[in-house]
Protein backbone atom coordinates (compact mmCIF):
# COMPACT_ATOMS: atom_id res chain seq x y z
CA UNK A 1 0.00 0.00 0.00
CA UNK A 2 1.21 3.33 -0.78
CA UNK A 3 2.26 5.79 1.87
CA UNK A 4 0.15 8.67 3.07
CA UNK A 5 1.07 11.37 4.49
CA UNK A 6 -0.56 14.09 6.77
CA UNK A 7 -1.54 17.51 5.87
CA UNK A 8 0.76 18.50 8.42
CA UNK A 9 3.29 16.73 7.12
CA UNK A 10 3.19 18.11 3.83
CA UNK A 11 2.68 21.49 5.04
CA UNK A 12 6.27 21.21 7.06
CA UNK A 13 7.94 19.09 3.68
CA UNK A 14 6.47 21.70 0.82
CA UNK A 15 6.80 25.01 3.22
CA UNK A 16 3.62 26.50 3.30
CA UNK A 17 0.99 26.53 6.15
CA UNK A 18 -1.98 24.11 7.00
CA UNK A 19 -4.36 26.50 5.93
CA UNK A 20 -2.83 27.31 2.50
CA UNK A 21 -3.17 23.51 1.65
CA UNK A 22 -6.60 23.86 2.67
CA UNK A 23 -7.27 26.92 0.24
CA UNK A 24 -5.71 25.04 -2.42
CA UNK A 25 -8.36 22.64 -1.70
CA UNK A 26 -10.76 25.04 -1.82
CA UNK A 27 -9.43 26.24 -5.50
CA UNK A 28 -9.37 23.22 -6.72
CA UNK A 29 -5.87 23.03 -7.34
CA UNK A 30 -5.31 19.86 -5.03
CA UNK A 31 -7.46 16.80 -3.46
CA UNK A 32 -6.39 15.04 -0.36
CA UNK A 33 -6.00 10.94 -1.65
CA UNK A 34 -7.81 9.98 2.21
CA UNK A 35 -9.03 11.27 5.69
CA UNK A 36 -8.23 9.25 8.82
CA UNK A 37 -10.69 10.28 10.96
CA UNK A 38 -10.53 14.29 10.63
CA UNK A 39 -6.91 14.56 9.11
CA UNK A 40 -6.57 14.59 5.62
CA UNK A 41 -4.19 12.19 3.97
CA UNK A 42 -2.32 13.11 0.70
CA UNK A 43 -0.52 10.14 -1.87
CA UNK A 44 2.78 10.52 -4.34
CA UNK A 45 0.37 11.62 -7.16
CA UNK A 46 -1.08 14.48 -4.62
CA UNK A 47 2.17 15.55 -3.47
CA UNK A 48 3.06 15.86 -7.56
CA UNK A 49 0.30 17.82 -8.25
CA UNK A 50 0.66 20.29 -5.43
CA UNK A 51 4.54 21.04 -6.43
CA UNK A 52 2.92 21.09 -9.92
CA UNK A 53 0.49 23.78 -8.57
CA UNK A 54 3.85 25.72 -6.88
CA UNK A 55 5.88 25.53 -10.25
CA UNK A 56 3.09 27.63 -11.66
CA UNK A 57 1.88 29.52 -8.37
CA UNK A 58 5.24 30.08 -6.83
CA UNK A 59 7.59 30.16 -9.50
CA UNK A 60 6.24 31.44 -12.50
CA UNK A 61 4.42 33.73 -10.25
CA UNK A 62 0.67 33.31 -11.24
CA UNK A 63 -1.92 34.02 -10.13
CA UNK A 64 -4.01 31.36 -7.83
CA UNK A 65 -6.87 31.60 -10.79
CA UNK A 66 -4.52 31.20 -14.12
CA UNK A 67 -2.55 28.27 -11.37
CA UNK A 68 -6.11 26.47 -11.66
CA UNK A 69 -7.17 27.24 -15.08
CA UNK A 70 -3.83 26.39 -16.36
CA UNK A 71 -3.84 23.09 -14.39
CA UNK A 72 -7.47 22.16 -15.65
CA UNK A 73 -6.71 23.02 -19.10
CA UNK A 74 -6.77 20.18 -21.65
CA UNK A 75 -4.73 21.49 -24.70
CA UNK A 76 -1.63 23.70 -25.46
CA UNK A 77 -3.45 26.24 -26.58
CA UNK A 78 -5.10 27.62 -23.36
CA UNK A 79 -2.02 27.10 -21.43
CA UNK A 80 0.21 28.69 -23.53
CA UNK A 81 -1.92 31.71 -23.95
CA UNK A 82 -2.03 32.10 -20.22
CA UNK A 83 1.96 31.31 -20.14
CA UNK A 84 2.46 33.91 -22.81
CA UNK A 85 0.66 36.73 -21.07
CA UNK A 86 2.55 35.92 -17.80
CA UNK A 87 5.57 35.85 -19.68
CA UNK A 88 5.03 39.29 -21.10
CA UNK A 89 4.09 40.93 -17.96
CA UNK A 90 7.35 39.13 -15.90
CA UNK A 91 9.48 40.36 -18.62
CA UNK A 92 8.12 44.25 -18.99
CA UNK A 93 9.05 43.35 -15.27
CA UNK A 94 12.20 43.14 -15.64
CA UNK A 95 12.71 45.45 -18.38
CA UNK A 96 11.65 48.28 -15.56
CA UNK A 97 14.28 46.67 -13.08
CA UNK A 98 16.92 46.81 -15.41
CA UNK A 99 16.39 50.47 -16.38
CA UNK A 100 15.69 50.98 -12.34
CA UNK A 101 19.14 49.43 -11.58
CA UNK A 102 21.06 50.80 -14.45
CA UNK A 103 19.89 54.70 -13.11
CA UNK A 104 20.47 53.48 -9.43
CA UNK A 105 24.21 52.21 -10.42
CA UNK A 106 24.46 55.96 -12.27
CA UNK A 107 23.66 57.63 -9.42
CA UNK A 108 25.54 55.74 -7.02
CA UNK A 109 28.71 55.95 -9.62
CA UNK A 110 28.28 60.01 -10.33
CA UNK A 111 30.72 62.13 -8.63
CA UNK A 112 28.79 65.42 -9.16
CA UNK A 113 27.95 66.67 -5.39
CA UNK A 114 24.37 67.72 -7.14
CA UNK A 115 22.46 65.39 -9.52
CA UNK A 116 21.42 67.96 -11.55
CA UNK A 117 24.99 69.32 -12.01
CA UNK A 118 25.82 65.96 -13.48
CA UNK A 119 25.68 66.03 -16.94
CA UNK A 120 23.51 62.91 -17.56
CA UNK A 121 21.02 63.13 -15.06
CA UNK A 122 20.94 67.04 -15.56
CA UNK A 123 19.94 66.18 -19.02
CA UNK A 124 17.64 63.71 -18.13
CA UNK A 125 15.69 65.67 -15.35
CA UNK A 126 15.74 68.79 -18.02
CA UNK A 127 14.42 66.52 -21.09
CA UNK A 128 11.45 65.48 -18.52
CA UNK A 129 10.70 68.61 -17.16
CA UNK A 130 10.48 70.01 -21.42
CA UNK A 131 8.25 66.89 -22.22
CA UNK A 132 5.98 67.66 -19.52
CA UNK A 133 5.49 70.96 -20.21
CA UNK A 134 4.72 70.38 -24.01
CA UNK A 135 2.36 67.80 -22.51
CA UNK A 136 4.56 64.97 -23.99
CA UNK A 137 5.56 61.35 -22.80
CA UNK A 138 8.87 62.15 -20.68
CA UNK A 139 12.16 60.57 -22.58
CA UNK A 140 13.15 56.76 -21.85
CA UNK A 141 16.62 57.52 -19.34
CA UNK A 142 19.72 57.08 -21.20
CA UNK A 143 21.50 55.93 -18.14
CA UNK A 144 24.93 54.18 -18.64
CA UNK A 145 25.05 50.46 -18.28
CA UNK A 146 21.78 50.54 -19.73
CA UNK A 147 20.77 48.03 -22.28
CA UNK A 148 20.30 49.74 -25.72
CA UNK A 149 16.78 48.77 -25.61
CA UNK A 150 15.57 51.28 -23.13
CA UNK A 151 17.60 54.45 -24.37
CA UNK A 152 15.81 56.68 -26.50
CA UNK A 153 18.26 56.67 -30.22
Amino acid sequence: MERLYSISEVARVFGVSVPTLRYYEERGLIQPTARRGRVRQYDRGALERLAYAQLWHGDGMMSLADTAAIMTSEHAPERHALISARHDAVQDRIDRLSRAAAILRHMLRCPADHPLSCPVTGAYIRSRVDAALAGEEPPEPAFPSMPASHRDT
